[in-house]
């Protein structure tokens, strides 16, 4: 490999294919051998986000007490304690500590939630090395590696892609498009934005359809996503509102007991005559009544209390104070509102020539009723009805299916999915068909055809990217009965 060669630097988009293979020294139809492998693994690393050193268990409880009021409810404790009043101080010590173990435990939960997030990258990756198709772990790919691709498969890296065929991937993590970017392998002008380097895979995003080839440009911290984390790792902490008004009220608070303590020994001493000693007491006494240590351990309660409900609407909240930040947010700025949805495509309306049917449910769940004028139907009894729901499922490469967790997703393009899930709301009777040949979807001619065999009949369904047809054929017959949508 090219000494000068730096995989942060490579605008791999707008090289053509040969120049690609030749900077990274690959073969497309070899691949990397093991000797290649074991080189670029020590000059790159692994494929992963970078490591962060991890902090004790005993750094993260401390960090907790990080807090004026804090520090005010430690030192009473202190001086109750020097004063004998034990059973106070037992009672300081006890608020301090409950409220460091409430912030403790929600943070270790919080950590324990996002490294199950770390499912987000691919685990897996069909590579050729050595002329040999074979499955790695994603961690150990490397520069230069050759990497197919197929439906429902999660691009382990960035690359530069060398063969597409109908290759839609979603990249709605970088993007935030909600439509599948179509693939293709030609060589781009320079300087075109992320969104528009359709040559490119980058890591984490989905492949919904169609396959692919791919030569690996970029591993770990240096693809795009790893540049996202560095951004956000390197963003200065901002303290929440919540603890700029806890400090700000400690800070006021600890000023205005020690003046007005200042101020009774000064009055005591000079205008009283009280004996030194007793005054020291009854001064030390009033700061200790004065401290609101009640104030740290209300707080945290509240807050813990915030963040069970957040957690059981799946919102991971892995701080305490930031509960209340996302309480404080009035506005919310989005460039589109594909930024804020869950990439699920749901069919909620179906036109024929004659009706307009209301489609119940949401996201992939199969749940929901077709409805007319309100009023729950039977799709096999419209013939028109039926055969378009008939053609979404049939011309159509997508599935739907439960993840471990019990919720529904779609392996392959979101807009076919949706259709899948409108044909078993509609639970069809006649489901004893064959398909026996397929014309597949091609952004050139947009459209998609199967040939299937229902009972005695043979019958075409299309389905065009702007609509969709079924044309029912009778075997052995030259009449045709053909319906449009």
């Amino acid at each position: 490999m090219k000494e000068d060669y730096s995989p942060q630097n490579g605008d791999w988009y707008s090289q053509d294919i040969k120049t690609v293979v030749e900077e990274l020294e690959t073969d497309l139809h070899t691949g990397l051998s093991e000797e290649q492998v074991r080189e670029r693994t020590e000059r790159f690393g692994e494929n992963g986000p970078p490591k962060k050193k991890k902090e004790s268990s005993v750094l993260r409880f401390l960090r907790q007490f990080n807090n004026i009021l804090i520090y005010v409810l430690l030192v009473a404790a202190i001086i109750t304690a020097v004063l004998g009043h034990y059973v106070d101080t037992i009672v300081i010590v006890l608020v301090t500590i409950v409220n460091g173990l409430i912030g403790f435990i929600q943070e270790n939960k919080a950590e324990k939630a996002l490294e199950n997030i770390k499912n987000m990258l691919s685990l897996k990756a069909d590579v050729i090395r050595n002329g040999k198709r074979m499955e790695i772990d994603s961690k150990e790919l490397t520069v230069g590696d050759v990497v197919l691709l197929n439906p429902g498969d999660k691009v382990p890296a960035d690359m530069r892609l060398v063969e597409s065929s109908n290759l839609k991937i979603e990249e709605s993590i970088l993007t935030g498009e909600s439509v599948p970017s179509d693939k293709q392998v030609d060589t781009l002008e320079e300087d075109a934005p992320l969104g528009d380097q359709f040559n490119m895979a980058f890591t984490s995003t989905t492949v919904s359809a169609g396959t692919g080839l791919g030569v690996v440009t970029a591993i770990g911290a240096n693809t795009e996503l790893g540049k996202i984390n560095q951004l956000i790792s390197d963003t200065p902490a901002i303290t929440t509102p919540l603890l700029k008004q806890t400090a700000r009220l400690g800070k006021t608070i600890s000023i205005v007991i020690v003046g007005i303590a200042v101020l009774v020994y000064l009055f005591g001493y000079f205008f009283r005559d009280y004996p030194q000693e007793q005054l020291l007491l009854l001064v030390i006494g009033l700061a200790v009544a004065a401290i609101p240590e009640g104030l740290p351990a209300i707080l945290s309660i509240i807050l813990a209390i915030g963040v069970q409900n957040m957690a059981k609407r799946n919102a991971i909240v892995r701080h305490l104070p930031s509960v209340e930040t996302l309480g404080s947010v009035s506005v919310i700025c989005s460039d589109k509102t594909g930024t804020l949805t869950k990439n699920e495509m749901t069919v909620k309306t179906v036109v024929t020539k004659d009706h307009v049917y209301e489609v119940s449910g949401t996201g992939y769940s199969p749940d929901g009723k077709i409805l007319l004028d309100g009023k729950e139907i039977v799709a096999d009894e419209d013939e028109v009805l039926s055969n378009l729901i008939n053609c979404f499922e049939f011309c159509n490469d997508a599935t739907i299916s439960k993840d471990e967790a019990g919720n529904w997703m779609v392996n392959g393009d979101p807009t076919e999915g949706a259709l899948i899930t409108l044909y078993e709301k509609a639970d069809l009777k006649d489901r004893d068909v064959e398909r026996i040949a397929t014309i597949p979807f091609d952004s050139e001619y947009k459209y998609m055809a199967v040939l299937v065999k229902a009972g005695d009949r043979k019958i075409i369904f299309c389905q065009r990217s702007t609509g969709s047809f079924a044309q029912p054929c009778v075997s052995g017959k030259k009449q045709f009965r053909h319906t449009t949508f």
